[in-house]
């Protein structure tokens, strides 16, 4: 049988790469060179030849390196104490930024107010009197001797008050309401020695212990509408303040938008009918035996200007908790609010504040945490300003408007 004739097999041939195209081609080389460039340390394009001045009629590239070159040169140059006070100036600029943006905000806010019929009193004109801080101190009819111990020891008097006003922007008043009965006994009292002493503020609202949330809405809404301020504060008149370190301490965030300052807490919220802080919304606050969100004590705290408008503007739909306290922290727990733990404003009585300052840190403000105040205030207020006091000329040296 004839052998079969074996035919030839076509060779298999490789797959043929596609093709790189023009603009792929380029872009390899030029990314190829730069490489180069950098690995070889060649700075050809960076340094123009000896001999030869880079001009504008030249090539860009040149031109372009030796911005590089020189920036590069500062850079090295600087100091890390350069670098760290640029940093500081930048990071200043962002903060006025954020509170000139928040200040915008707020504005826009009471012209929609104004243009919906308004939800309270108006946010601060700027025709307004100028402060760093507004001092309130929440008194009642019943108080004279406390307001008299307080004239005593840390509120100025007289032409001292309102020098403190014009030279440093620290406002002080005594903040009341009036009478069941408007035109009362108690309503004439207050009228004269508000005549005598020159230092009250006086608020469209009922006094009652019960009455305390309305009375905060009140006054922030009153002296957002008397001062143009940068922060308002509420203290009670039987705690020990030390205005100047608390214009001192207020004024390290003026910067900072929207800032609530306080010693912040969380207590228990008391279901109990007839106990002392009883809260009868007690079951808004989840289960049985649940604590508050943090929130100042009432003691004393501080709000920028941002939030005491907010306040004024919407207080008529702002809810009342029995506890004013509580009720601060409600109204400015939804909003983007930086809540500071500030501990200088809640020092105890000597000799807490006492050893404080003899170790440099003066307290902004003291009282006692079993009294809720300083115990039997009347009688220990000069002895404890004598002990904790910051001195007369402390004052006059703190931060102005």
């Amino acid at each position: 049988m004839a052998q079969t004739e074996r035919q030839p097999q076509p060779e298999k041939k490789a797959p043929r790469a596609r093709p790189m195209s023009g603009k792929a081609v380029v872009m390899l080389c030029a990314t190829s060179f730069f490489v180069g460039l950098l690995l070889s340390g060649r700075m050809a394009l960076v340094t123009p030849p000896s001999g030869e001045t880079s001009t504008s009629h030249g090539s860009g590239i040149p031109l372009f390196a030796d911005d590089c070159d020189q920036s590069r040169r500062k850079l090295e140059e600087s100091k890390p104490n350069d670098i760290t006070k640029e940093v500081t100036r930048t990071h200043q600029a962002i903060q006025s930024l954020d509170k000139s943006v928040s200040s915008l905000e707020m504005e826009l806010a009471v012209e929609r107010a104004k243009q919906n019929g308004g939800l309270g009193v108006s946010a601060p004109s700027r025709g307004l009197p100028k402060a760093l801080v507004v001092v309130g101190i929440n008194t009642a009819f019943s108080s004279k001797k406390r307001r008299d111990s307080l004239r005593d020891t840390w509120v100025p008097r007289g032409d001292k008050l309102r020098r403190l006003e014009k030279e440093k922007g620290v406002v002080v008043r005594f903040v009341i309401g009036h009478s069941a009965t408007p035109g009362g006994a108690l309503d004439r009292a207050v009228n004269v020695e508000a005549a005598a002493t020159g230092d009250f503020l006086r608020l469209d609202h009922v006094e009652g212990y019960h009455e305390l949330s309305a009375k905060t809405r009140a006054y922030f809404a009153t002296a957002v509408a008397t001062w143009d301020a940068e922060f308002y504060v509420k203290v009670d008149d039987d705690v020990h303040v030390n205005l100047g370190m608390l214009a001192t301490r207020l004024a390290k965030y003026r910067a900072r938008p929207r800032v609530y300052v306080g010693c912040m807490k969380s207590g228990p919220v008391l279901s109990q009918k007839g106990v002392k802080y009883h809260e009868p919304e007690y079951w808004k606050f989840g289960d049985e035996g649940n604590k508050y969100f943090r929130h100042a004590t009432g003691q004393i705290y501080a709000v920028s200007r941002d939030l005491a408008s907010y306040i004024s503007i919407n207080q008529p739909i702002l809810h009342r908790f029995a506890n004013e306290d509580v009720s601060l922290g409600a109204w400015l727990l939804g909003l983007e609010v930086e809540h500071v733990d500030d501990r200088s404003l809640c020092c105890a009585t000597p000799p807490d504040c006492e050893w404080k300052k003899q170790a440099g840190n003066v307290c902004a403000a003291s009282f006692d945490w079993s009294c809720s105040g300083i115990c039997k205030s009347v009688d220990r207020m000069r002895a404890i300003h004598s002990a904790c006091g910051e001195g007369d000329g402390a004052v006059w040296s703190a931060a102005a408007i």
